[in-house]
């Protein structure tokens, strides 16, 4: 045998470095991934809100998709988003009524706080349309108050008029 090819030698300290690398690799990497985590503008203080952020900004999404129930506050008064529509004049059958964020995702981020007391709050533009089968017809854009109470854990939206 040659003497490259011994099998005399077992290459202690090439181990012993190879551990070490790989040592100081997962530590890196976990010290990375924490500083990261608490970095990203999605993270949250979920006992402080009672939900995440995330959670929080699927709901207020959820919410503003029904809108059947959703209202619009109007000088102390409360009027089904359909009602106010139908007062300029009537749906037809087929038309969909449908409320959709108007803001980028960062923008809609940035939005949600954690409220008084816990919970979330959020105030954005909403976009108010109908949908007439591959006909959209924009009617206005409202800000819409979402709000997540932490006692209750519910999640609820109200549009508001301008100047309200």
């Amino acid at each position: 045998m040659s003497e490259h090819t011994s099998t005399n030698r077992h290459g202690g300290l090439g181990r012993a470095l190879l551990w070490v690398a790989i040592a100081l690799t997962v530590a890196l990497l976990g010290f990375v991934t924490i500083f990261v985590s608490q970095r990203n503008p999605i993270y949250s203080d979920r006992e402080a809100g009672g939900i995440s952020k995330f959670k929080f900004i699927e709901a207020c999404k959820e919410v503003l998709e029904d809108t059947q129930d959703l209202t619009v506050g109007a000088g102390g008064q409360t009027l089904p988003l359909k009602t106010l529509v139908e007062q300029g004049s009537p749906l037809k059958p087929g038309d969909e009524l449908h409320a959709e964020l108007e803001a980028e995702p960062t923008e809609i981020v940035r939005a949600a706080q954690l409220a008084e007391g816990g919970g979330w709050a959020m105030t954005l533009p909403v976009n108010i349309t109908i949908h007439s089968g591959e006909r959209v017809n924009t009617l206005g854009q409202l800000p819409m108050q979402c709000s997540h109470d932490k006692k209750s854990g519910k999640t609820t939206a109200q549009l508001a008029l301008p100047g309200q």
